[in-house]
């Protein structure tokens, strides 16, 4: 078995930032463990299964495909940064023709539209209600211990926790906390919480343009202890600062060690645009 294999760094224009993906493209079925042994091998935080959906598909003139996400333990319902890369794969190292890609995958249909020099998704935007903070105080004081906390937040769709550190915190403390993900698959071991958002206001730019909000992201319950920059948090994140701040245009900057910006649009329907560069670092073959 042979599979044309790519890895492009997403949510970043340049090489060796933002968050690696791997990217297949599967010309016939995969036996279905096939997946997870591949995702096991590339050991990154997710790979991506690009597959046709008809024998007459090709991926330089199709504009629909079936997507698949794996991180090395498990398959996951949604994946913005590698539904980014897989667009970028497919725009830029196979030359399809088409500005919109539409994937069809566990969360629905997910498009992704050339956009200058970007490439924007368009993902379901998801609503994080009020956590009693008794219920998850154990898990937060595993994690960050004495950490100031303004507000807690629950997705049930997503099963991601967002926690928001006090106002207090600037950009560089967020970036140089040390966050004990060890331990959390012992504290929480409901099945509830499947990841961990930390998050803080922004702030001004001065003369650079500055962000809206900043975050970390944490999910060690799928085998990511910390993800580098994440798409499907912001669905949750977009939809909590969106209320917060009023705004329905937004720029974020995951603040993991490698680091990532995204660019947020609010859509009417429940729907929000995410954007972000990507760069290809690696293409070649799998063979199994």
């Amino acid at each position: 078995m042979k599979l044309p294999i790519f890895i492009a760094d997403a949510f970043t224009a340049r090489a060796f930032r933002g968050n690696p993906a791997a990217v297949c493209l599967l010309e016939n079925k995969l036996d279905e463990d096939m997946h997870q042994k591949i995702a096991r091998e590339m050991n990154l935080s997710e790979t991506a299964f690009i597959r046709k959906l008809y024998p007459t598909d090709n991926f330089t003139e199709s504009s629909c495909f079936g997507l698949r996400w794996f991180t090395p333990v498990s398959e996951v319902p949604l994946c913005g940064h590698a539904t980014l890369a897989s667009a970028a794969v497919l725009f830029h190292k196979i030359k399809n023709v088409n500005s919109t890609l539409t994937f069809v995958t566990l969360s629905g249909e997910l498009k992704a539209r050339r956009a200058e020099d970007s490439i924007a998704l368009d993902l379901p935007l998801y609503p994080a209600h009020p956590q009693d903070f008794h219920e998850v105080e154990n898990l937060l004081k595993t994690a960050i211990g004495d950490t100031l906390v303004q507000d807690i937040r629950y997705s049930p769709d997503t099963q991601k926790l967002l926690v928001r550190l006090s106002d207090t915190y600037d950009r560089s403390f967020l970036e140089n906390l040390k966050v004990n993900t060890g331990n959390l698959l012992q504290v929480e071991n409901t099945g509830k919480v499947k990841g961990l958002i930390l998050t803080l206001k922004g702030e001004p730019g001065g003369q650079t343009q500055g962000f809206d909000f900043y975050s970390r992201y944490f999910a060690p319950w799928v085998g990511v202890a910390e993800d580098p920059v994440t798409g499907s948090a912001h669905t949750v994140l977009s939809s909590y600062w969106s209320q917060q701040l009023g705004k329905k245009e937004m720029r974020a900057f995951q603040c993991s060690c490698r680091g990532g910006e995204l660019e947020i649009s609010l859509r009417a329907g429940g729907r929000v645009d995410v954007r972000g560069g990507a760069a290809v670092v690696l293409e070649g073959t799998l063979t199994a």
